[in-house]
């Protein structure tokens, strides 16, 4: 086994995706194949130990402690190789007791706990969760039934909580578990032994292959739960197994803390550091001084993939407040581009019922300072601005959509766009379209419902319903990306505005009221080029960064794979 040098070469793969996870897989898996302790020839062998679990159990079912034992299907392969002091054997031979929880007539408010699959979390027992019994139940349960000193309770149903087992120390009186959750009592083995095989990969790959039921409900069951097999050393070694495991999980938690608290920090300083170079109010000075901070300390900022949505956001912050590619009286006023802007511009659309002129706007101040030049405008101002309009109901009515021909998107098109919408979730046909409207190649669109406040601007004629608001933007009045990449920066304020209901919507008299930062439009474009650029370099650092973690992955599974492999040579040669 070559341990020493994932010890040697762990801090280069200390920052890969979920390496802490990976090495406490690591470190169950060597516990299971008897790799992790030193063997100890004095130790009574399991093949002993099997013969004593069974004189036990025969002794507990005499006195009513214990049921007899079901049949067992034989192993037919084992996993891998043991040592020679260790033996296979399966759950069902080594419990005294292995039976699923049943499900009780529960009291509406006051009675006893009955532990469910939500209360078994990995972090222990979680009683908040659980469901109460009426007392009047407890009585028809067998004594067997009520959990004791010991107990592992193993969950059997549920995708994401299915495998989850914890050992129950101190139970309650009278505590039970309802259907969802097995419950196994070892005879003398050492269940939280037997704890750490059921958290070992081995058995969650098991699982997933003989987990019984649909995808959204699948489940262990007793017959399952009785046959699986289990690698079992002398008691002694089991013993020193727990504690060698207990010594080096509390040795990761260390580990998680301190790269959890690394990255926590690191992240602060990203936020801190960008977030000075946006402030609404700074001068020129203590701008180019934060600018140098940030590009010296550039490397640690954007360290991790997700560090970069963070440059990205400085970035276009940066360029709706003139800091970015601003060039004062080249283009003249914006206040003037602003003004010529025809107050009659062609409806390229059917105005919707709800569109607003910008007389309908209120006064407000503005956010932040602005280059003398450019001025502060409201989408109504500058285009045609409605929610878009889907008035048939049921909206997912077949007749609207039978052999359609016009795209129609939905706020998910739009939320996961990245600034161009490219697709489309239905098709309308002409019945569809009679009820709705064709917004243009070009409109820049907003949500404000379910994903509220995401953009995208339109790269084909489409539909949409009310829950997504359409822009038009005037011929003469500039770039709408421009404007898409405002809204980005302006999307965690929008949300404040959100009523606190359970479905946050924006309304059209909150976004019509908007401030927007106006350029005169010739800068504009040249602003979404230097944006589209700076961008363009993100994407390539993001792309190298992810390439790094995939390099410091691919490493630890190397030696994780190196690190067993010998072990594996050696059981084979013997």
């Amino acid at each position: 086994m070559n341990a020493e040098r994932l010890i040697e070469l762990y801090e280069r793969v200390a920052d890969a995706p979920d390496a802490v996870k990976r090495l406490r897989r690591f470190v169950l898996d060597l516990a299971v194949r008897g790799k992790l302790t030193e063997l100890n020839s004095s130790d009574e062998c399991a093949a002993n130990l099997l013969q004593t679990v069974q004189k036990e159990k025969e002794r507990l079912i005499a006195s009513g402690e214990a049921k007899s034992q079901k049949q067992l299907k034989p192993i037919s392969d084992a996993l891998f190789e043991l040592p020679d002091s260790w033996a296979w054997s399966q759950l069902g031979v080594i419990t005294s007791y292995i039976q699923r929880g049943k499900s009780p007539k529960y009291a509406s408010s006051n009675g006893k706990p009955v532990i469910s699959q939500k209360c078994v979390q990995w972090g222990g027992l979680d009683l908040d969760a659980a469901k109460r019994i009426t007392e009047e139940s407890l009585e028809t349960y067998e004594v067997i039934r009520f959990l004791r000193q010991g107990d592992l309770l193993w969950n059997s149903t549920g995708t994401g909580t299915i495998g989850r087992v914890i050992r129950i120390d101190t139970p309650a009186e009278k505590l039970v578990c309802d259907s969802h959750v097995t419950v196994l009592r070892c005879a003398i083995v050492d269940s939280e032994y037997i704890r750490i095989w059921l958290r070992s990969d081995h058995v969650y790959r098991h699982i997933e292959g003989s987990a019984t039921g649909s995808t959204n409900q699948v489940e262990l069951t007793a017959q399952y739960a009785n046959n699986l097999a289990v690698p079992l050393p002398p008691l002694a070694e089991q013993h020193r197994i727990v504690a060698k495991v207990d010594e080096l999980m509390a040795l990761c938690d260390r580990l998680e803390a301190t790269h959890n608290t690394c990255e926590a920090t690191r992240d602060r300083l990203t936020t801190a550091t960008l977030a000075r170079l946006t402030a609404s109010e700074i001068d020129e000075q203590a701008l180019q001084s934060h600018a140098r901070f940030a590009l010296n300390t550039l490397p640690a900022l954007t360290a991790r993939p997700r560090n970069v949505d963070a440059l990205r956001h400085a970035i276009v912050n940066f360029a709706v407040r003139g800091r970015l590619a601003s060039e004062e009286n080249l283009e003249g006023k914006a206040i003037d581009a602003l003004r010529a802007i025809s107050s009659n511009a062609e409806d390229v659309i059917s105005k919707p019922r709800d569109f607003f002129s910008a007389s309908d706007c209120n006064p407000l101040e503005p956010p932040f300072e602005i280059p003398s030049h450019w001025t502060w405008a409201r989408f109504p101002e500058i285009g045609l601005f409605g929610r878009g309009k889907s008035k048939h109901r049921p909206r997912n009515d077949s007749a609207l959509f039978l052999d359609g021909i016009h795209p129609m998107i939905q706020t998910g098109d739009v939320a996961r766009s990245k600034g161009l919408i490219k697709t489309y979730s239905y098709k309308y046909n002409d019945f569809g379209l009679s009820q709705s409207a064709k917004w243009p190649k070009g409109t820049l669109c907003i949500t404000i419902a379910a994903n509220i406040a995401d953009s995208g601007i339109l790269s084909f004629d489409a539909c949409f319903p009310d829950s997504v608001v359409g822009f038009v933007l005037a011929p003469e009045a500039g770039h709408p990306k421009y404007f898409e990449y405002f809204l980005r920066t302006a999307k965690a304020s929008l949300l404040d505005f959100a009523p606190a209901t359970a479905q946050k919507n924006i309304n059209l008299k909150i976004l019509r009221s908007v401030l927007i930062p106006y350029p005169p439009p010739p800068e504009q474009t040249r602003i979404v080029a230097k944006v589209d650029e700076l961008m363009a370099l993100c994407d390539r650092l993001e792309a190298r960064l992810q390439q790094a973690d995939d390099k410091r992955a691919r490493l630890l599974e190397a030696l994780l794979a190196e690190a067993l492999a010998p072990a594996a040579d050696e059981q084979t040669a013997a």
